[in-house]
């Protein structure tokens, strides 16, 4: 599916690789103007200048979603350049495999990134969509937000309340033209995951772990996000879109 945004304007958090540049990307090939978000200046820039050399519009803008002041000034500089905001995918996130999350730091930094850097992105996002009057919105949260996950209660935790702030985002703007959605994909082949992939035994246990026999890519949660966005999905806020090879129909 292919659509017509050129006339639009895209905030990707979290873009400087995996889901968020897929997305980033697949944004600018439909046309869109798209503001490439990340504490990774290096690989965001990147993904930036890879907009650019397809032909497309991209800035690329430094911002921690867990300080509040940066986003502010993430959707301030959104607008100062492209005039207006129409889709923002809330991305940003960590997976802090292999870490106790019952440690307090680690505990902390999980909120502060995956739940409340979510809440500021719609907060600062959803004033300039309720001034143009439409928008969409969508966040990224997991099928560990869905079911429950034995070695991680900080990830499985923000991923649950994410699902519960997007249903409430939905509620909040339902009648301001304001759609809010998530994705909850299921094992995706990305930088995150890709050092424990890189062992042959370790992919294969990743690529079981679904009924379809193998992992997801990027590009699949990133048609999701673009399908939600669309007028196409017009009718649909508040759903956590599932996107993992039929993992939770097991």
């Amino acid at each position: 599916m292919t659509y017509k945004f050129e006339s639009k304007v895209a905030l990707v958090t979290g873009a400087s690789g995996g889901i968020g540049r897929a997305t980033a990307l697949a944004f600018a090939a439909s046309g869109a103007a798209v503001v490439v978000s990340d504490v990774n200046d290096t690989s965001g820039e990147e993904t930036a200048a890879l907009i650019a050399a397809a032909g497309g519009r991209a800035v690329y803008q430094h911002c921690n979603v867990a300080a509040e002041d940066e986003v502010k000034a993430l959707v301030a500089r959104t607008v100062s350049v492209f005039g207006r905001l129409d889709f923002a995918h809330n991305n940003a996130g960590i997976n802090n495999m292999g870490a106790n999350e019952y440690d307090t730091p680690v505990w902390e930094r999980s909120l502060a990134i995956n739940l409340s850097g979510v809440m500021f992105c719609m907060r600062e996002e959803a004033e300039i969509m309720l001034a143009q009057g439409k928008g969409a919105i969508v966040n990224t949260s997991s099928i560990n937000g869905l079911v429950g996950n034995g070695a991680q209660p900080g990830y499985t935790a923000t991923k649950h309340a994410v699902i519960g702030l997007t249903r409430h985002g939905a509620l909040r703007w339902a009648r301001s033209g304001i759609r809010v959605n998530a994705v909850c994909p299921g094992v995706i082949e990305t930088p995150m995951t890709a050092p424990l992939a890189a062992d042959p035994a370790m992919r294969k246990k990743l690529d079981d772990l679904t009924p379809m026999g193998r992992m997801g890519m990027a590009g699949e949660i990133a048609a999701a996000v673009l399908w939600l966005c669309s007028d196409q999905a017009s009718f649909v806020t508040g759903h956590p879109l599932v996107v993992d090879g039929g993992a939770t129909a097991m």
